[in-house]
């Protein structure tokens, strides 16, 4: 889309409404999927798309479109929601402009990545042929622009490559399901890094172990812990959590109520996600919410800063062209001063959690979680000795941060948005079903 149907956009709304911000979208997606060891789709998905929001009569009015020769119609229709709108507590993004430069990676093509997949579905199968495998890739490149009648203009592009290789194992009643990914922005994926995690996954579960129900030492790896703690402090950290005092931190800034040890905080400068401005056309900046232990900050989209009577942190973000809500770009967690090994090695009975079910049965906003594990293995005198199933682990993150023995040294990514180490507990509640 020409700037200048942005600019006719933005002149058509300006000339009957008090202020207007106009964001546009174009995606495109190409997935390269092989299941149960054959490839099955190669479909590209793209979508492009204009969301308009404007104030008007002091309320908000919103409208979205993939029709770009109508915006008659796109006018009209944002005009008419303003009249049922909520009303402006916010005042839109002004005086921003930045365009970011151009990738100069060219991703690999479809066929190259057809070729990675059959090497890959080859060598999981000479670990062990009876292994069903799923391979996934997905090219995806994006950009976005974003204007407003306060003299912002901003564009950003992306090209991302992700790739996932799972592997389910069907021995009798015994199901196993094991995966491993990455995603990566203006680099080559490391497929040969993901085959090795997933194998070593597979080589630790050979035998199998039980635990007893009681509390045990649990140590979460990078995966098990974002999906299990980093969406819990994604959730309570939120401003609007905070807002509609839903979250047990909103009213505990300055508290240390974790061990020191522990830090969270988003970088918008790091990894597959990193963003210099948000869908409002704020620019994002690192903020550490929790600092050594300490609550310090929440992240904030405009209409909840308002109402909280705060700044935007630059945190809005959209689901294609529905309208901003606050979000991280990634977050991350300050790695600790201990190898995971020897994190392991200090395990006399207990517990790795690697994958689990779903998120879990959480009450998020008291910061408790409970998981059944997918895939998780029993460690005894500080070695793995196999995986165990039927397996729950529950806590609460307060308790938890309390009894911390370490975070490990070593951080990886998480998908494109988390940057976190393994974490040890010192104990949780661990129930079993023989």
């Amino acid at each position: 889309m020409s700037d200048s149907t942005i600019e006719q956009i933005l002149k058509l709304a300006s000339g009957r409404a008090d202020a207007a911000e106009v964001y546009y979208l174009s995606s495109q997606d190409t997935p390269i999927e092989f299941e149960n060891n054959r490839l099955k789709s190669l479909q590209t998905k793209a979508l492009r798309g204009v969301a308009l929001r404007l104030i008007y009569n002091g309320k908000i009015g919103f409208a979205s479109s993939t029709d770009l020769t109508r915006i008659d119609d796109l006018v009209d229709a944002a005009l008419q929601t303003a009249e049922i709108g909520d009303s402006a507590e916010f005042e839109l993004a002004s005086n921003f402009h930045l365009t970011t430069p151009e990738t100069t990676y060219i991703p690999p093509t479809t066929a190259e990545l057809v070729e990675n997949g059959k090497n890959l579905i080859e060598q999981v199968h000479a670990y062990n042929p009876d292994i069903m495998v799923d391979v996934g890739f997905h090219v995806r490149s994006g950009r976005v622009k974003i204007a407003t009648t306060q003299d912002v203009y901003a564009e950003r592009s992306s090209q991302i490559v992700s790739g996932t290789i799972a592997g389910n194992l069907v021995q009798g009643e015994d199901f196993m399901q094991a995966y491993s990914y990455d995603v990566a922005r203006d680099r080559p994926l490391d497929t040969e890094s993901i085959l090795q995690q997933l194998l070593e996954k597979y080589r630790s579960a050979e035998n199998s172990a039980t635990i007893n129900s009681g509390s045990y030492p649990v140590l979460f790896t990078p995966n098990a812990a974002a999906s299990t703690l980093g969406g819990l402090f994604d959730t309570i950290l939120s401003g609007q959590a905070v807002v509609q005092k839903a979250s047990p931190l909103a009213d505990k800034i300055g508290e240390t109520l974790f061990d020191e040890r522990f830090s969270f905080f988003e970088d918008p400068t790091l990894g597959p996600s990193a963003c210099p401005f948000d869908d409002e056309g704020t620019p994002t900046t690192r903020k550490v919410l929790i600092d050594k232990g300490t609550v310090t900050g929440f992240y904030w989209d405009r209409r909840w800063a308002a109402r909280g009577g705060v700044e935007s942190t630059g945190n809005g973000f959209r689901g294609g062209l529905s309208r901003p809500g606050p979000n991280l770009t990634n977050f991350c967690i300050a790695p600790g001063n201990t190898p995971t090994q020897e994190l392991i090695a200090s395990m006399d009975e207990g517990l790795i959690v690697e994958q689990v079910l779903g998120a879990g049965q959480s009450n998020q906003l008291a910061g408790e979680f409970s998981v059944n594990l997918a895939l998780g293995y029993k460690v005894e005198k500080g070695k793995i000795v196999g995986r165990v199933k039927n397996t729950m682990v529950a806590g609460s993150i307060f308790e938890a941060f309390k009894n911390l023995v370490d975070l490990s040294s070593e951080s990886q990514w998480v998908g494109g948005g988390a940057y976190l180490p393994s974490i040890l507990f010192q104990q949780l509640g661990v129930a079993s079903r023989h």
